[in-house]
C-alpha cells in the first residue's frame, strides 16, 4: 500500500509498504477514506519533536471503513464507517476509566511517557500512523467511533483530532459565560478553540496570529483579530480590555512559535539571542530544505505573551505541543499574579461522541476550517505548502484513494 513514511528530520516520502495485519484480538484493520496533515506532524519533520523512528508511517487523523476485526472487538462490524481517535486508549485502565484516555497505562511506555498516538515518536509507542491506505487500530473497540450516514468524511476527519483538541483547550481554560478569551495561534486547533470558546459562553474572543488567511478565518468566526507583526499583541489586548487583560488564554501554537519580525513588538519582545539558545536546545538537529522545514524561531513566545495578556487570577490553557526538552516558562510572572495553568494532550475519545452529535445535528459545521483536499499521491507537495503556511492552506485533508487533479492545458 501507499503510505507517508518518516525517514529522518526533513525527509518524508510516499513509499510502498506492507499492508497491516491483525496482531491482537482487540485490533481492527481500517481502510482509510480520509486522513489529514496536522501541525504536530510538522514538529517531527522540522526537528522540534525528537525520538521519531525511521520507517514510521506518519499521521494521526483518520476516517475509514472497517475491513477486519479481532475477536474481542464486539461493538463493530465489517463495513462500518468510523472515525479514529488520534490518541490510543485501552478503555480499561484507571486513567481511561477516569476520562484521561491520553494517559492510558496499557500503551507501550505509557506509565513513563504518557500519551500514545498514531504516527508519533518512540516514547509514544511507536504506532504506525494514518496517512496511508490501510491502518491497524489497537483497542479498536474504544478508538473507533461509528459514524452516522449524515456526517461526511470532510466533517468526520475534523473530529479525529483538531476539533476535540480545540474544545479540550477551551474546556481546560475554565471558560464561563461572559468571559473574554485570547487565543494565540489561528491554525486549525486555534480556530476550533475560538469556536469552542464561543460554545462555552465566551463573550469576546481575541485571536493573535500574523498569517492573513488565518486571521480572516478567525474574523469570520467572530473573533477580534490581532496581527503580531503589525501591533504589539499584549499592549493591544490590554488596551482592548481597559488595562485588565483577558480572563482566559489558550496557547494553540506550541514550540514552533515565531517572534515578530516587524512592527512595535519586534523591539522589546523576546530577546533574539535567548530565543536562539532555546532553539538550539529544543531542536538540536534540523534539516531545512529551501523555504521548508524551518522550526519556529522563538519557542516560548506564545507562552510568554499568553501569561502577559492574562488578568490576575486568570487561567492559561496550553494545547500547543511542546517536547520534553522544552524547559522555558515565565513561572515567576504567573505565580505573582495567581494564574492557573492547565495543559496536556487531548483525550480525544472523551470528546468525539459529544462533538459528533453537534455535527450530526447541524449545531456546528466543522468544514468551515477545511481549506484543502489533496490526493495521497500529492502528499509531499501538500506537506510543503502547509509547512510554509501558504495563503489559504489552513487544514489539509488527504484522500488515499483519490487521483491527482488534472492540470489545465
Amino acid at each position: 500500500m501507499k503510505a507517508v513514511v518518516f525517514h529522518g528530520v526533513g525527509d518524508i516520502r510516499l513509499d510502498d509498504v506492507r499492508e497491516p495485519k491483525i496482531k491482537e484480538p482487540t485490533d481492527a484493520i481500517v481502510r482509510l477514506t480520509a486522513s489529514a496533515i496536522c501541525g504536530t506532524d510538522l514538529h517531527f519533520v522540522r526537528g522540534t519533536m525528537s525520538g521519531m523512528k525511521p520507517g514510521t508511517i506518519l499521521g494521526h487523523e483518520g476516517v475509514g471503513i472497517v475491513e477486519e476485526l479481532g475477536k474481542d472487538v464486539r461493538n463493530l462490524r465489517k463495513g462500518d464507517r468510523v472515525v479514529v481517535a488520534s490518541t490510543i486508549a485501552c478503555g480499561a485502565c484507571s486513567y481511561c476509566r477516569a476520562g484521561y484516555q491520553s494517559q492510558c497505562d496499557k500503551n507501550p511506555n505509557g506509565k513513563q511517557a504518557g500519551t500514545a498516538f498514531f504516527g508519533g515518536p518512540i516514547q509514544s509507542g511507536p504506532f504506525d500512523g494514518l496517512q496511508a491506505e490501510f491502518a491497524r487500530v489497537p483497542f479498536a473497540n474504544v478508538g473507533l467511533v461509528k459514524l452516522p450516514d449524515g456526517v461526511s468524511d470532510d466533517q468526520a476527519i475534523l473530529l479525529s483530532d483538531i476539533f476535540p483538541t480545540g474544545y479540550f483547550g477551551a474546556e481546560i481554560a475554565e471558560i464561563t459565560p461572559g468571559d473574554t478569551v485570547a487565543v494565540f495561534g489561528c491554525g486549525p486547533v486555534g480556530l476550533f478553540a475560538i469556536v469552542s470558546a464561543q460554545m462555552l459562553g465566551a463573550d469576546r474572543v481575541l485571536a493573535v496570529d500574523t498569517i492573513p488567511s488565518r486571521l480572516e478565518m478567525a474574523r469570520a468566526l467572530g473573533a477580534e483579530v490581532i496581527d503580531y507583526n503589525e501591533e504589539d499583541p499584549v499592549e493591544t489586548i490590554l488596551r482592548l480590555t481597559d488595562g485588565i487583560g483577558v480572563d482566559r488564554a489558550i496557547d494553540a501554537v506550541g514550540v514552533d512559535a515565531n517572534r515578530p519580525h516587524a512592527g512595535p513588538a519586534k523591539v522589546h519582545r523576546e530577546d533574539k539571542k535567548e530565543a536562539e539558545r532555546m532553539l538550539e536546545q529544543v531542536a538540536p538537529k534540523t534539516n531545512e530544505d529551501g523555504d521548508n522545514w524551518h522550526p519556529g524561531d522563538a519557542p516560548s513566545q506564545a507562552l510568554t505573551w499568553a501569561v502577559e495578556a492574562l488578568a490576575k487570577a486568570g487561567t492559561l490553557s496550553i494545547v500547543g505541543v511542546y517536547p520534553p526538552q522544552m524547559k522555558w516558562f515565565p513561572i515567576g510572572m504567573a505565580m505573582m499574579r495567581n494564574l492557573t495553568v492547565n495543559m496536556g494532550n487531548c483525550p480525544h475519545r472523551r470528546y468525539i461522541p459529544k462533538l459528533l452529535d453537534h455535527v450530526a445535528s447541524g449545531v456546528v459545521d466543522p468544514t468551515k476550517i477545511l481549506t484543502n483536499r489533496e490526493p495521497l499521491v500529492s502528499v509531499i507537495d501538500a506537506y510543503k505548502a502547509f509547512d510554509r503556511r501558504m495563503p489559504g492552506w489552513v487544514k489539509v485533508e488527504l484522500s488515499p484513494g483519490a487521483a491527482p487533479a488534472k492540470k489545465a492545458a
